[in-house]
């Protein structure tokens, strides 16, 4: 039973990009009954501002205390695929997760994939990256006004976290006015995220993650996505019907999520859950096979 004091039973409404819906019907103890009971189970998971806290040195965001331990205890338990989908470059990322076993990793928001024994890195459009290769002259005016640029395959990412609110809105408006001053192209795509701006080739997001990993593991897995951005909405519309799509912020906002947990007491009681539950199922397999 879920303590009342923990959100795993709040709804989170949902939005169609434009306007709030009615939160479609989710019992999360049925959910959780899902997991228990499924042979296949899949936990995805965003990392900046969902397992660690946001940091403005990207570098320095290490997991909540209590995360890692939860994640070791599931991955070496080996009762479920733990996949890990961020928007950072996948190099950039794999120093700070810390986990004894690697899981697997989908970086620069589903261009790349990292497997134990394999990288994948969809191929970008050749027209995407010329724009690329031209916007990234706009980096030394953005980091005149105190920017950060975060280059990655298939993207670029302009961050003004931590600056003050006239520094913000200088950021943005002059990446505004760059943005409408060259010829709208298709190929590139503006993507606001918690602390910047990201200019991103058309063609991937979390969503097709989320579906590929979803098609892979069958009808039948108990699947979850928990992330906290906005660029995490696709993720959310993209879960099975049976899945859980779990909105991971200390503030509420609108969200394509089911429910809505606060990091980082009611994050680790999602994952021990979960891990105590699919545990309890395999030990009963266990013992059913001896």
């Amino acid at each position: 039973m879920i303590h009342p004091a923990l959100g795993l039973g709040r709804l989170a409404g949902q939005h169609d990009g434009t306007h709030m819906q009615a939160p479609r019907s989710f019992d999360i103890e049925k959910f959780f009954e899902r997991v228990q009971n499924s042979t296949t189970r899949v936990l995805m998971l965003d990392y900046d501002g969902t397992l660690a806290p946001f940091s403005n040195r990207m570098r320095d965001a290490m997991p909540y205390p209590g995360v890692v331990a939860a994640l070791d205890a599931i991955m070496e338990a080996r009762h479920t695929r733990v996949v890990i989908v961020s928007g950072r470059w996948a190099k950039d990322l794999i120093p700070s997760i810390g986990l004894k076993l690697r899981p697997e990793l989908w970086g620069s928001h589903g261009w790349e994939r990292v497997r134990v024994d394999a990288y994948d890195e969809a191929r970008v459009p050749a027209g995407a990256l010329a724009l690329l290769t031209a916007l990234n002259d706009w980096a030394p005016d953005i980091e005149s006004l105190g920017g950060r640029i975060e280059r990655k395959p298939a993207g670029l990412a302009f961050h003004w976290r931590g600056l003050p609110i006239d520094q913000v809105d200088a950021i943005r408006d002059a990446l505004a006015a760059r943005w409408k001053s060259i010829p709208t192209s298709p190929e590139i795509v503006w993507h606001d995220f918690d602390g910047g701006v990201e200019l991103r080739a058309a063609g991937r997001n979390k969503g097709d993650v989320v579906r590929e990993v979803a098609r892979e593991a069958g009808h039948d897995a108990a699947i979850a996505y928990l992330g906290d951005d906005f660029t995490d909405e696709d993720a959310f519309e993209a879960i099975p019907q049976e899945g859980a799509a779990v909105l991971v912020r200390a503030e509420f906002r609108p969200t394509a999520a089911q429910i809505w947990i606060k990091p980082p007491d009611e994050l680790i009681e999602f994952l021990l859950r979960w891990h105590r539950l699919a545990g309890d199922q395999v030990a009963e397999e266990r013992r059913d096979a001896e």
